[in-house]
């Protein structure tokens, strides 16, 4: 496996992590191995399949420009994101990693193939830089879900990056029963192992302290989810649901014992609405999905009421990221690829997984609370209404958190024994994915994305 707990959790903006953040790094990183960039007198972006369909609807446009300005997702400032836009439009100037300043219109040099999709997958983008000479250097980006990207080349295995810098660790996977073996042969718990596997790159402080770093960001992200009100941007007119709920919850005189999943919903409500508002957040696996993780970490940490929160909470990480890692490698996280079960089952299984681990379950209870996660999100799809990131993927997270807390109070109250392993459900995942008509992947052209829309306009 050559991904890290830092490659699957990474901090960005909303609202998706392959249509926001990938297309964002891929600009910057066309720029920064270009050659000869000070001589730059023109830069095209042409978008294809998914992020031309959906692109406008999930700030697609917005990312590639703030990416050839230099901007990346974990740094920039989401309050003054609009400002810098602002400036290009009205100046029609456009300052190449903040220093090399071309002209540039929006309606001249961004295309959308919203009928063609390019052969890698169907997130592509194909970005164009012409010099002073008239020579041109063109390259083709891939945004693969989770905030993951790559080259043409690199997605074809001819230079790929990763496998070259790939660092022997003491517990290599590629499957759940490859790290179940080296269980049951060192009597390691998952957490022990994924830790000694992150110790490769780094020390034990300088794991703690990004385990932390991811943690806070997620709680000051529910904390800012459950505060704000207000409409969210893009036209549908929703309204922020979960500060207003949240405050009805803690005045409520009469509380019945399902109340507690009710706050767990809102803890990923908040998230997903920041997200949706275009705020930090951490891909987990994904920003469609990116509330379930944050929602029962909370309900771990303040809930249960651990003995020692600090490291659950890190072992929590830890344990979700390999679920994370198995599902990126043998199926997808992306929803224009295999639909919402890659976003938001995936997530629900990291959640479960992690909950389970912190919680005492042992190695097989882990795998059987992320496979009931996958197995009951199978054929999900992505259909999102107007291509925003808003319905139905708030409530979707909402839900996926409850799910992901049944799942690993199935899995702790039973020996770990279970029919379907994970690794079947995630090859399930797979196939069902590449079954799944492409209308139902993140276009808006099938499901709820027409059907809500049809029924509006007939109402008119």
């Amino acid at each position: 496996m050559d991904m890290r707990v830092f490659d699957l959790f990474k901090i960005g903006i909303g609202p998706s992590s392959s249509h926001t953040v990938g297309p964002m790094l891929a600009a910057r990183r066309f720029l920064l191995e270009c050659p000869d960039l000070f001589k730059a007198s023109k830069v095209q972006i042409a978008l294809y399949g998914s992020l031309a369909l959906t692109g406008l609807g999930h700030a697609t446009d917005k990312a590639v420009l703030l990416g050839l300005m230099g901007e990346t997702p974990e740094d920039i400032d989401p309050e003054n994101k609009d400002d810098k836009l602002s400036i290009l439009s009205t100046s029609g100037i456009i300052h190449l990693l903040g220093k090399y300043s071309i002209k540039f219109d929006i309606r001249e040099d961004l295309f959308w193939h919203k009928k063609e999709a390019l052969p890698g997958h169907p997130n592509g983008m194909r970005f164009s830089l012409t010099r002073n000479d008239g020579s041109i250097y063109d390259r083709v980006f891939y945004s693969t879900g989770g905030g993951f990207i790559y080259s043409e080349e690199e997605l074809q295995g001819g230079n790929n990056p990763a496998a070259k810098s790939a660092v022997k660790v003491p517990f290599p996977f590629g499957s759940m029963a490859e790290l179940l073996a080296h269980g049951k042969s060192t009597d390691m718990s998952l957490a022990s192992m994924l830790r000694a596997n992150e110790l490769v790159h780094c020390n034990e402080e300088e794991l703690d302290a990004g385990l932390d770093h991811l943690w806070n960001v997620m709680r000051h992200c529910i904390e800012r989810g459950l505060q704000i009100t207000g409409e969210l941007p893009g036209g549908l007119h929703v309204q922020r649901r979960a500060a207003k709920l949240w405050l009805t919850a803690n005045e409520a005189t009469h509380v019945l014992p399902h109340d507690g999943m009710h706050k767990v919903s809102l803890y990923a409500m908040a998230v997903n609405e920041e997200n949706a508002a275009g705020g930090r957040v951490v891909t987990a696996p994904t920003n469609g999905a990116a509330g379930i993780v944050p929602a029962i970490l909370r309900y771990y940490s303040q809930d249960c009421k651990p003995n020692n929160p600090v490291q659950g909470i890190r072992n929590f990480l830890l344990v979700a990221s390999a679920i994370g890692m198995l599902c990126k490698k043998n199926a997808s996280i992306s929803g224009a690829e295999i639909g919402c079960q890659g976003e938001v089952g995936v997530a629900c299984a990291m959640a479960a997984a992690g909950l389970t681990s912190s919680l005492g379950g042992s190695n097989e209870q882990i795998e059987s609370a992320a496979e009931i996660g996958i197995e009951h999100h199978l054929g999900m799809t992505c259909d999102p209404i107007g291509g925003l990131v808003q319905i139905p993927c708030i409530e979707r997270n909402g839900i996926g958190a409850v799910k992901a807390i049944t799942a690993a109070s199935l899995a702790l109250k039973s020996d770990g024994t279970h029919h379907v392993s994970l690794d079947q459900a995630i090859e399930t995942m797979r196939q069902t994915g590449f079954d799944m008509q492409a209308k139902y992947k993140e276009t808006s052209l099938g499901g709820l994305a027409i059907h809500v829309i049809t029924v509006n306009h007939a109402a008119c």
